[in-house]
C-alpha cells in the first residue's frame, strides 16, 4: 500500500463513526457478501477492526454520501479506511464462508435457510413473515423482514431438519460459534416461541452449538421454560424504543405490547436462562434521549438483562430510508456509561452464551467494555 499520513482513531470512536456515517467501497465485491433486506443488519458489510468484527452500512444513502472510503484491499484481504485523504485506520474483509457453495437435497441454497453475520455467527429468520408487516399501520417502520423475500434472496419458513442441516455444515466447514434464531411474529399467543422451539431442539439434535431465539413476549410464560429445555440457551426479547411516544411512532403494532409487558417477561425469563443470558436490542437514534435509553438500561440491568445498544440504521425501501442515523457524539453518549453500567453489574458480552450481544458486530459497546473493571476492583 502506498503510504500517507497516517492519523488513527480509537477503535470504538472509529467504529462508531463508520456505523453512523456508512463506508463508500471502492470494491464493493470484496470479502463475504454484503446483507440486503430482511431481519438484523441489513444494507451492510462484515468488516474486521482492532481484531473485531463489525457490521457496516454500505448499501444505504447515508453510506453513499460518507466521508470515509474504503480502498481497494490487497490480496490478505486488508484495506486502509481515509478519510480527508488522511489515513484514519485499517480493516480487513471476512471471506466468503464455505457452506454458501451447498444446497439441500431438494436444491435450495444453504445461503437462502441461514446466513453468517459478522465472523462466526449462524443467523436465521425461520418465518420470514410477520403479523405486522403486512399493514402499514401496524409495521415496525424501520423493519425489511419482507424485502429479501420479496427479492428471492431467502424462503419464508425454515423447516427444523433444514436448519439443522445447515448448521451442523456451517459449523464443520467455517467453525461458526454461535447461532441467533429470529422470527416474524405469527398469529397466536405463543408469538413465535412455538416454531422457535422445535428450530432450537432439532439444531441441538445435529449439531452442539450454542443457541440464542428471539421472539416478542409471549402471553404465556411457561415458553420460557420450553424453549430453555428445547435447547435455547439464551433469549432475546427486543424493545427497540423505550418510551411510549417512540414506540407508538415508530412501531405502532408491537407497540400494543407494553414496555412493562416486556419487563415482566425479563423478570420471569432471567431465572430460566441465567443472568446476562436474556437480552434486548434498543435501536438509538429513533427519538429517544440518551437519558431515556439510560434509564431503562439501569432497570434491565438490575434484572439480569444485557441492553444491547445499536445504531438505528435507515435501511432502503423503508419508511424510515431518509430518517437520520445518530451522530457518532450521540452513541458515545450513551455506550460509555453503559458499558460501565454493565461490568459493575457483572454482565460482559464476552460471558454471553449466544446471540446479537455475544457477537457485538452492530454496536461498538464490546469495545467500550474492554479494560472496564467493577468499580474498585481489577480487569
Amino acid at each position: 500500500m502506498k503510504p500517507m499520513t497516517r492519523t488513527d482513531l480509537p477503535a470504538e470512536i472509529l467504529i462508531n463513526e463508520l456505523q453512523s456515517f456508512g463506508v463508500r467501497l471502492v470494491d464493493p465485491g470484496a470479502g463475504a457478501a454484503s446483507r440486503r433486506g430482511g431481519a438484523g443488519p441489513s444494507d451492510h458489510k462484515a468488516v474486521t477492526i482492532d481484531g473485531m468484527t463489525v457490521m457496516v452500512p454500505v448499501h444505504n444513502a447515508p453510506a453513499f454520501e460518507s466521508p470515509y472510503l474504503a480502498e481497494r484491499p490487497d490480496a490478505s484481504g486488508r484495506s486502509r479506511i481515509i478519510r480527508d485523504g488522511r489515513e484514519v485506520g485499517e480493516i480487513s474483509f471476512p471471506l466468503q464462508p464455505r457452506f454458501y457453495g451447498l444446497k439441500t437435497a431438494d436444491g435450495i441454497p444453504y445461503s437462502k435457510i441461514a446466513v453468517l453475520h459478522g465472523r462466526d455467527v449462524l443467523a436465521t429468520t425461520v418465518l420470514q413473515t410477520c403479523v405486522r408487516f403486512q399493514s402499514r399501520a401496524k409495521t415496525c417502520q424501520f423493519c425489511a423482514i419482507g424485502q429479501s423475500l420479496a427479492a428471492g434472496r431467502t424462503i419464508e419458513r425454515k423447516t427444523p431438519a433444514q436448519l439443522a442441516e445447515v448448521a451442523k455444515a456451517a459449523v464443520e466447514l467455517d467453525g461458526v460459534k454461535h447461532m441467533v434464531m429470529t422470527t416474524g411474529t405469527p398469529p397466536g399467543k405463543d408469538r413465535g416461541a412455538a416454531i422457535l422451539s422445535e428450530s432450537a431442539a432439532a439444531v441441538k439434535a445435529a449439531v452442539d452449538l450454542p443457541i440464542q431465539v428471539q421472539c416478542e413476549p409471549p402471553d404465556d410464560d411457561a415458553w420460557f421454560r420450553r424453549l430453555r429445555d428445547s435447547g435455547a440457551d439464551a433469549l432475546g426479547m427486543h424493545l427497540e424504543a423505550v418510551s411510549d411516544r417512540v414506540r407508538r411512532r415508530i412501531m405502532p403494532g408491537k407497540a400494543q405490547v407494553p414496555v412493562e409487558r416486556y419487563f415482566s417477561a425479563f423478570k420471569t425469563a432471567v431465572p430460566v436462562f441465567g443472568r446476562g443470558q436474556v437480552s434486548t436490542y434498543i435501536l438509538a437514534g429513533l427519538g429517544d434521549t440518551a437519558e431515556e435509553i439510560l434509564a431503562v438500561c439501569r432497570r434491565l440491568v438490575a434484572l439480569g438483562v444485557y441492553p444491547f445498544v445499536v445504531p438505528f440504521v435507515p435501511i432502503s425501501g423503508t419508511p424510515l430510508e431518509s430518517h437520520p442515523s445518530p451522530t457518532p457524539a450521540f452513541m458515545h453518549s450513551i455506550l460509555e456509561p453503559l458499558a460501565r453500567m454493565l461490568v459493575d453489574g457483572g454482565l460482559k458480552s464476552a460471558e454471553v452464551k449466544a446471540g446479537c450481544a455475544k457477537c457485538g458486530a452492530c454496536s461498538s459497546l464490546s469495545t467500550y467494555e474492554r479494560g472496564l473493571a467493577p468499580a474498585g476492583g481489577v480487569a
